[in-house]
């Protein structure tokens, strides 16, 4: 048995073999390199609080004890900054032994401060499925800096499965870097790639976007849409260092133009809780061919905790974990099918209009 990510080929088989069953027709890019973006359904329902069913229980039954009241999303409805709401998708699972499974939100999710988790029936961890799970895939979703309106069948996550184990070894790593550079310089590897941010950009001042804490609804179907200054302000630095604020969402840039070649994928993680008081990224899934023959860095999306937190040029703040795939896929990031961000730097999300 070949262990790492499946590919789309795979995905689609799983598909036709009825272990991911869908309640309407998949759409145009929805099954991607290495993942299945996962769609609303028709309803949300806003909850008290976050939380998990536990094992044993089906989320029916524990949204019995949280809900607040219901809304159709047929036409539009808005969910609220500062809440917290559980919408079924429209796709469900029935996994093989030996497959397992994880989500993550999309890029353009993250980037919107949407923080955006899968729970199941039985689940005791969010985003994360166990093998021969069988059951319905509920997306929990928080808006921390925009309300957003949403409609059934809009992706806000994105989910992978995995058979068996294949991260790379830090050796492993290395060895790659030789064949196939992962990164522009020196690789730092130590439980992953390390990367860092850009707070000296090679024109300019700007180097990143804080949230403004009191803007308009986003309408999630609009592309290009929106004036960046009326949602965003600048972080601008001349001496390469920025003080994160409490409570404060950034976009941000990595200093490292990264490469996933494609026979790979790979994976944002934290790099160090002790490193700072902040957490960096939502978006986690990097697909293959992500970068490949066109350079591109990382956006990160970042939220300092609870104390002012210097940030500096070349801080390490996260690290990339690489996983063999099964097999190359059929499509592949940026080359095969259309994508928003290959090639990026510092960038929004695909709802606003270039600066």
């Amino acid at each position: 048995m070949t262990h790492g990510v499946l590919p789309s080929q795979a995905l689609e088989a799983m598909l036709d073999r009825g272990e991911i069953a869908v309640t309407a027709p998949l759409v145009d890019g929805q099954v991607q390199p290495a993942s299945l973006d996962l769609r609303l359904g028709t309803v949300a329902y806003r909850v008290r609080a976050s939380f998990l069913a536990g094992a044993g229980t089906p989320v029916a039954d524990r949204l019995a004890d949280f809900e607040m009241h219901r809304m159709s999303l047929d036409g539009g409805a808005v969910l609220e900054k500062g809440c917290v709401y559980l919408v079924p998708l429209m796709e469900s699972l029935a996994l093989p032994t030996g497959i397992t499974a994880v989500a993550n939100a999309k890029s353009s999710t993250g980037r919107l401060d949407l923080l955006t988790r899968v729970i199941t029936d039985g689940g005791t961890e969010f985003d994360r499925i166990p093998e021969g799970y069988a059951g319905p895939l509920y997306a929990e979703i928080c808006p921390r800096s925009f309300s957003v309106l949403v409609r059934p069948g809009m992706r806000l996550n994105q989910i992978r499965f995995r058979q068996g184990e294949a991260v790379l070894s830090d050796s492993a790593m290395a060895a790659l870097h030789t064949q196939t550079p992962l990164v522009d310089g020196t690789p730092l590897i130590s439980e992953g790639l390390g990367f860092s941010v850009d707070l000296k950009p090679s024109e300019g001042d700007l180097v990143g976007y804080r949230a403004k804490p009191h803007t308009g609804v986003i309408d999630l179907d609009n592309i290009g849409h929106y004036t960046p200054r009326d949602y965003w302000e600048e972080v601008r630095t001349s001496d390469g260092r920025i003080i994160l604020d409490p409570g404060a969402f950034y976009i941000l840039v990595s200093r490292e133009a990264v490469t996933i070649p494609p026979q790979y994928a790979a994976e944002m993680a934290p790099y160090l809780a002790m490193v700072g008081e902040f957490r960096v990224h939502y978006a986690g899934f990097f697909d293959p061919g992500f970068g490949h023959g066109v350079p591109a860095r990382g956006v990160l999306e970042v939220r300092c905790h609870e104390a002012p937190f210097v940030l500096e040029h070349g801080q390490v703040v996260g690290r990339l974990v690489y996983e063999g795939m099964t097999e190359v896929p059929n499509v592949l990031y940026g080359a095969d099918m259309k994508s928003n961000y290959q090639g990026q730097g510092l960038k929004l999300s695909k709802h606003f209009a270039a600066p």
